[in-house]
C-alpha cells in the first residue's frame, strides 16, 4: 500500500498529538512538522524521528497536512495548501469568518483538494454506536454537557466556539434536519453558556459548555418515546434505559421513592478518536472520497456556534447571525 506523505503545521498541544498518530499510522509517511516557534518544531520533530521545516518547505514535500494553529491563521494557511494542491485537515473551528470558510470550500472544490474539518468527537466510538441506535428511535430531545475547569493554557475562543461546537456538530449529524431557532444565555465572560436549539422535525437540543466547572464532563443524553439513552465520551460507554417503573414504597412508616428500569449496554469499540479521525482523513485523501466531516459541515457548525455566541455574550464576541439551512 502506498503511504500518503503527511505533515503537521502547528505543533502545540493538539498538533503534537497529530504528529504522534501520523507517526504510528502504517498508511502515512510523516515527512515533517512546521511551527512559528522553530525550537518547538525541532523538539517535536526529534521526538518523532522526523524533520522540522518552514511552512513553505513542508507544503512542497507533502500530499496532505494537518493545520493545528490558532484559528485566526487557518484561512491563510489553508489557501496556501489548496493553491499547492495539498489535501488538508483543519482543526475546528474551520475558520473565524464564515465567508472565509465558504471561500475555502469553493477553492478546494475547484482544485480537487480534500478538505476535512477536525471535529474529533465525531470519530469517538460512542458516536459511532449512537449513529446505529438513533435512526430506530422516536427522538424528542438531546441534552449535551461539555464541562471542565479553567485550562492551564490561554484560549482566545469562548466556551461556545471552543467546546460547544463539538456538540453542535454531533447533534446536527444525529438529528439530520435543519435548525429552526436558537436561544442562548452566557456567563463568566464567555467561559460558560447554555443554548437551546429547535430542529424542524420538532426535536429540541439543550447544550451546555463550560470552562469554569470543577469536574470534567463529556456527556450526551437522548430522550425518546420508549427509552432514554445516555452516552459518556470519556468512558466511551452507552446505556439504554427502558421499561421505567417509578413507585413510592413504605418502609417502617417512612415513604420513599424507588425507581427501576431495564438497562441495556450496547457494545462500544473503544479506541482513540484521533486515530480514527486521521485514518479516515488519509483514506479520503488516498481514495479521493468525501471525508467524514466535510468543509460544509464544519461551516454549518461554525455559523450556528456564532449565533449562539451572539445570543449568549453579545456583540463583543463579534458573532454574526447564522444563515438558515
Amino acid at each position: 500500500m502506498t503511504e500518503t506523505r503527511v505533515g503537521v503545521i502547528g505543533v502545540g498541544t493538539m498538533g503534537q498529538h497529530h504528529t504522534r498518530v501520523y507517526n504510528e499510522l502504517p498508511t502515512a509517511e510523516l515527512v515533517g512538522v512546521a511551527d512559528a516557534d522553530a525550537e518547538r518544531a525541532a523538539e517535536i520533530a526529534a521526538e518523532y524521528s522526523t524533520r522540522s521545516f518552514a511552512v513553505d518547505e513542508l507544503i512542497d514535500r507533502v500530499d496532505a497536512v494537518t493545520i493545528a494553529v490558532p484559528t485566526k491563521f487557518h484561512y491563510d494557511l489553508a489557501r496556501q495548501c489548496i493553491d499547492a494542491g495539498v489535501d488538508l485537515l483543519i482543526e475546528k473551528p474551520i475558520v473565524e469568518d464564515p465567508e472565509h470558510g465558504r471561500a475555502l470550500i469553493e477553492a478546494a472544490d475547484r482544485a480537487g483538494v480534500t478538505l476535512q474539518v477536525g471535529h474529533i468527537e465525531r470519530h469517538n466510538p460512542v458516536v459511532k454506536t449512537l449513529e446505529e441506535i438513533v435512526p430506530d428511535l422516536d427522538v424528542i430531545a438531546f441534552e449535551a454537557e461539555r464541562l471542565g475547569p479553567t485550562p492551564d493554557r490561554g484560549i482566545l475562543d469562548s466556551a461556545v466556539i471552543d467546546l460547544m461546537i463539538h456538540d453542535i456538530d454531533i447533534v446536527r449529524s444525529l438529528v439530520g434536519s435543519s435548525v429552526e431557532s436558537i436561544d442562548a444565555v452566557g456567563a463568566a465572560e464567555g467561559r460558560h453558556a447554555t443554548a437551546t436549539l429547535a430542529f424542524e422535525e420538532g426535536v429540541v437540543g439543550t447544550l451546555t459548555a463550560s470552562r469554569v466547572t470543577q469536574t470534567k464532563t463529556r456527556t450526551l443524553s437522548i430522550t425518546a418515546e420508549d427509552c432514554y439513552v445516555t452516552a459518556d465520551y470519556i468512558d466511551q460507554s452507552v446505556q439504554i434505559h427502558r421499561q421505567s417503573v417509578p413507585e413510592f414504597v413504605t418502609n417502617n412508616g417512612d415513604v420513599r421513592y424507588r425507581h427501576e428500569s431495564v438497562v441495556e449496554n450496547p457494545a462500544v469499540d473503544n479506541g482513540e478518536p484521533l486515530k480514527y479521525e486521521l485514518r479516515s482523513f488519509i483514506e479520503a485523501c488516498a481514495n479521493d472520497t468525501e471525508p467524514p466531516v466535510t468543509g460544509e459541515e464544519g461551516l454549518r457548525a461554525l455559523e450556528i456556534a456564532r449565533e449562539i455566541n451572539a445570543a449568549a455574550f453579545g456583540d463583543e464576541q463579534k458573532a454574526v447571525p447564522v444563515m438558515r439551512e
